[in-house]
């Protein structure tokens, strides 16, 4: 037990200081900006660093309009591709519903076989039905999804919704957000350092939902000036035409799925901002096709279901690439390239809470956070010395180190520490020297017993090891439970107690006894007080 070949004496200390180098940039306020070599530091939370807050809700009815405006196109391009090809008319998705009318009603049966398929309620399929289709006067079909199949399209939206989220924090450059779904259509948003959740709240409300669409010349004015649109097309506000609204075509011939990149520049000839868009493969040759055969048409850009602009096609756009340009000012042209790289929201989400925390709350919270820790370590470290002497001592050097370690070891995976993290910190502090008061107890019963000086450290860190891996293993299932089952302050602080359970661990029963060890090869002492 006592044996410290030079090599592991050497490897030990060599741990420990990268560990306590990797701490000091977090601990020295300025000191990485002075370094040749940027070196990773703690992330402060939005309770320590100040930033904002927002609870984000989404409306499931725009799920559900969402789902049958899809389930629209999707019939319509199912019962065209096949042979024999099925004819509909009268096509609506009013009331939450989708129904069609079939032009040839001997083709019921193979209508439904489609439908079914494309519903996943056909043979061998399991699971629980979301749409209930029915049959009305013999011809015509009717869609209405189930509350099942809404809860789960809800449930799907939401976790696409959180991850796009994410994509539009992170362009930010935002360090650390914390984002977390909360119930069945809520996500809870926390960026620290952001004092401003305006321009936060302007990017996350926008769905950013892009589509080309052709413009429909036929529309009557007098139609459209009442908002009304011939069948197959749709009434979208534009401003800058005559009524305010345009008529455009329902199909849309590229969506902001075929995107590959955004990015906001500088229109040549104007110098105006504008956003740049790249499409993908598919997009591409699908924008070229179109425009090769509607070359002096104009055809709608649109954002969100609003009009963006609505240029003509002069020749045929063939490099996949185009330009928005909408009155952009820098910052809204950055903030449209954001979103449409990150993704279209796949429901709309809408602000129902938000709070700031400000820096000033912050330093008071790691102020007083310090002052607990370093009350937490004059205290163990009092105790120790007075009541174990040279072997209290050795305690409280692995102490101190062992807050050092903490530190480096949240810098070099990136943690953040929060308000409950400093709670958790403090706890380990205080616990830390629990295998060492172990060790040292055992160390001096052995000694009374007649045991050499050798014998009774030998035995003591032996027999007390056993009892301190147990203890701590079940800490460490607490803090892994908390860890995975808990969110937010919850999760913060079972991090840092799990780093704080492994360090501990290693400075109060390997590091210390490397120093006795060191300490009885030295000076082979033939009595010992503690």
């Amino acid at each position: 037990m006592l044996d410290f070949p030079r090599w592991k004496v050497v490897s030990i200390w060599a741990f420990l200081a990268v560990l306590v180098a990797l701490a000091i940039p977090s601990v020295v306020p300025g000191l990485n900006a002075r370094l040749p070599v940027k070196i990773p530091t703690i992330n402060l939370g939005l309770d320590l660093a100040g930033g904002s807050y927002l609870l984000l809700e989404a409306d499931t009815n725009d799920v559900a309009a969402t789902r049958v405006e899809a389930m629209r196109e999707q019939v319509q391009t199912e019962m065209r591709r096949q042979n024999p090809r099925i004819e509909i008319g009268d096509i609506s998705s009013r009331g939450g519903q989708l129904s069609f009318l079939l032009r040839d009603p001997s083709q019921v049966d193979a209508a439904r076989e489609r439908l079914l398929a494309i519903t996943g309620g056909g043979a061998g399929m399991t699971g629980q039905r979301e749409w209930d289709i029915q049959v009305v006067d013999t011809s015509r079909f009717v869609l209405t999804p189930t509350q099942a199949g809404l809860a789960q399209a809800v449930d799907r939206a939401m976790q696409d919704a959180t991850e796009v989220v994410r994509r539009r924090i992170d362009e930010l450059g935002t360090r650390e957000p914390t984002i977390i779904r909360q119930g069945s259509n809520r996500i809870v948003v926390q960026v620290p350092g952001l004092g401003n959740p305006q321009a936060l709240k302007d990017l996350l409300g926008k769905t950013a939902k892009l589509e080309f669409k052709l413009v429909d010349q036929n529309a009557d004015p007098a139609q459209l000036a009442k908002g009304q649109a011939p069948a197959g097309s749709q009434v979208l506000p534009y401003p800058g035409s005559q009524f305010g609204f345009i008529a455009v075509k329902r199909s849309a011939i590229i969506t902001g799925d075929m995107l590959s990149d955004a990015r906001q520049e500088f229109e040549p000839q104007t110098n105006a901002p504008q956003v740049s868009i790249t499409f993908d493969a598919q997009g591409g040759r699908r924008f070229a096709r179109v425009t090769q055969e509607n070359v002096n048409k104009p055809f709608a850009i649109i954002l969100d279901n609003s009009v963006i602009s609505a240029p003509n096609i002069n020749e045929p756009i063939l490099g996949g690439r185009a330009a928005i340009n909408g009155g952009f000012t820098t910052e809204s042209a950055n903030a449209l390239a954001i979103a449409l790289r990150s993704g279209k929201l796949p429901v709309a989400l809408k602000v129902v809470e938000e709070s700031t925390v400000g820096p000033d709350l912050g330093k008071d919270s790691i102020r007083a956070g310090i002052i607990a820790s370093a009350v937490a370590v004059a205290l163990v470290v009092a105790f120790m010395l007075v009541t174990y002497g040279r072997f209290g001592a050795y305690a409280n050097l692995a102490v101190v180190i062992n807050v050092f370690v903490i530190l480096g070891v949240l810098a070099l995976i990136g943690g953040t520490l929060t308000l409950p993290g400093i709670a958790g910190f403090v706890l380990t502090i205080g616990t830390a020297v629990d295998a060492n008061v172990l060790i040292n107890e055992r160390i001096r019963e052995e000694f009374h017993r007649g045991r050499s000086v050798v014998q009774s450290i030998e035995l003591g860190y032996k027999e007390a090891s056993r009892t301190i891996f147990e203890a701590n293993v079940t800490h460490a299932i607490s803090g892994i439970i908390m860890f995975l089952l808990g969110s937010g302050p919850v999760k913060g602080f079972a991090v840092v107690l799990l780093i704080g359970i492994a360090t501990s661990v290693f400075t109060a029963v390997t590091f210390t006894r490397m120093l006795v060890a060191g300490w009885v090869r030295r000076t082979k002492p033939k009595t010992i007080n503690i």
